[in-house]
């Protein structure tokens, strides 16, 4: 019941499921997120640790950048729940404009903090 319940409360906010809709198509990283879906890049990472820690995504180190992809849930809520996330939405208007943008963003432009180094 907790499983369920907190995979419940990751999916009950629009950006953190709009953040999911991105990751369908590619790795992400907070950058990227966060210039795709016009937020500040500390809100991005909030939607990800709520998503990481209900196992609907996961991280892998490459380089300087910490990229964020879906993951494979260990359980059947899990499961049904990705399922039908991957099934929805493909029709929206923003999660259309999303894919756009994300397909355009070019991280190593995006990422790139004041003093010039990368994120």
């Amino acid at each position: 019941m907790k499983t369920l319940e907190k995979i419940l409360k990751a999916l009950a906010d629009k950006n953190r499921i709009r953040i999911l809709k991105l990751l369908e198509n590619k790795k992400m990283c907070v950058c990227e997120l966060s210039h795709v879906l016009g937020i500040a890049q500390p809100s991005v990472s909030r939607h990800l640790k709520k998503l990481k820690s209900a196992e609907l995504i996961k991280d892998e180190q490459d380089g300087f950048w910490t990229n964020y992809k879906l993951n494979k849930p260990a359980n059947i809520h899990g499961a049904k729940l990705n399922k039908l996330i991957k099934e929805s939405l493909n029709d929206d208007v923003v999660v259309k404009q999303d894919l756009i943008k994300s397909g355009k963003a070019k991280r190593e432009n995006i990422c790139k903090t004041k003093n010039g180094r990368k994120c």
